[in-house]
């Protein structure tokens, strides 16, 4: 909403300059008059324009179309008596404020009419009009046809300009709050598979303290360097967030289960050598997440791991002996959801069945190129 005090709205399209000497105009026009009482009545007409003019910008809905309507009034009463056409620009401005385009379109139609009848019946009844001010009278015709148009096609520009804006700092959020989801789910990956591993292990090496130290040395040697890996792992991920090597997370998967006491079986391939590195990255998280779900719920004695490559999709089955999956499958925890939206990302799917134990089965596209795949065939 503008000032009441401000006499023009803001982002005036000409110079402010102008608007004043347009405005201190109509005063010279009526004081050229003889009569006090045609003075008092232009004078009386100008300051009723102008509070109307106002009033149009502080108003919407009838009001402000009454306020047009006067001023329409009196600018064609002031072209007629005074021979002063100028309030039309005036007006020809307001109207390009108007942002609904019936309106517009109407009054824009309604002020160019009676504009132009009006100007032209001032010149046929004051003859010296046609003498010095028929050029101001055509330039002012012009604006009249020209500002309402340039004057609502810019505002339409900065309104569509600020939505943009308002999308783009929306997008900036989005992606903002989607990359510290990807990062807090990383690091839930990351961490939660050596923080298991260094629980298990020292439980483990407090259980040998005592029967076996030397054993337990090693297994407390193992929580060592897994605490150095972790704390590698997190760096790189924080630095370069770098994929995760299928063949790598065999063998951490792999510890993890042994020092879980779970007898661990891996069949099929233990390396991708036909898809992209984001397939290869998707695919070792969900097996870390599988794997850490049966170390942590299972119960399981035994768990078995088969990974097999074809043209058409990559196929991940995780199966354990345990107790299978307690909880509905709309109550995911944490680490199957996180398996669900990777797979999401890649178009992949999870199927799980509860059949003496628990079994997972990924499926996800494999994006390769045809003439690679048969090369290599």
């Amino acid at each position: 909403m503008q000032n009441w005090f401000n006499l023009f709205p803001k982002n005036l399209s000409l110079s402010i300059y102008v608007w004043i000497i347009f405005s201190l105009l109509p005063f010279y026009f009526i004081f050229r008059s003889t009569s006090w009482f045609e003075v008092i009545l232009g004078f009386v007409l100008i300051v009723i324009f102008f509070v109307a003019y106002r009033l149009s910008f502080l108003n919407n809905g009838w009001f402000l179309y009454v306020c047009v309507s006067i001023m329409m009034l009196i600018s064609i009463g002031m072209s007629l008596f005074y021979g002063f056409v100028y309030f039309s620009l005036f007006l020809a401005f307001f109207i390009g404020n108007i942002k609904h385009k019936a309106g517009f379109i109407t009054l824009y139609v309604v002020h160019l009419i009676t504009t132009v009848v009006a100007a032209s019946f001032s010149v046929m009844i004051q003859e010296e009009l046609l003498e010095y001010q028929m050029p101001f009278i055509i330039i002012t015709i012009l604006g009249v046809i020209l500002l309402p148009i340039n004057t609502y096609n810019r505002l339409k520009r900065q309104a569509l300009e600020a939505q943009l804006v308002d999308a783009n700092e929306k997008i900036s959020q989005l992606l903002v709050y989607e990359e510290r989801q990807r990062i807090a789910r990383d690091l839930h990956d990351t961490l939660g598979q050596k923080l298991s591993l260094i629980g298990l292990k020292s439980d483990l090496a407090k259980r040998l303290l005592e029967k076996d130290p030397q054993k337990a040395i090693g297994e407390i040697t193992d929580i060592n360097q897994t605490a150095r890996t972790a704390l590698k792992e997190v760096r790189d991920m924080l630095s370069d967030m770098r994929g995760a090597k299928l063949s790598e997370e065999i063998e951490h998967v792999s510890q993890l289960l042994k020092a879980a006491d779970i007898r661990a079986e891996f069949t099929g391939i233990q390396e991708l050598d036909h898809s992209p590195a984001l397939i290869e990255d998707v695919l070792s998280m969900c097996l870390r997440e599988a794997v850490t779900n049966v170390v942590k719920h299972s119960q399981a004695d035994q768990c078995t791991v088969d990974i097999q490559e074809s043209k058409d999709e990559i196929q991940l089955v995780v199966k354990d002996d345990g107790i299978g999956l307690s909880q509905p499958r709309d109550s995911k925890g944490h680490g199957l959801r996180g398996i669900s939206e990777r797979l999401e990302f890649v178009n992949g799917d999870l199927e799980i069945h509860n059949d003496s134990g628990t079994k997972m089965v990924i499926h996800i596209p494999n994006v390769t190129r045809q003439g690679k795949w048969e090369e290599a065939q």
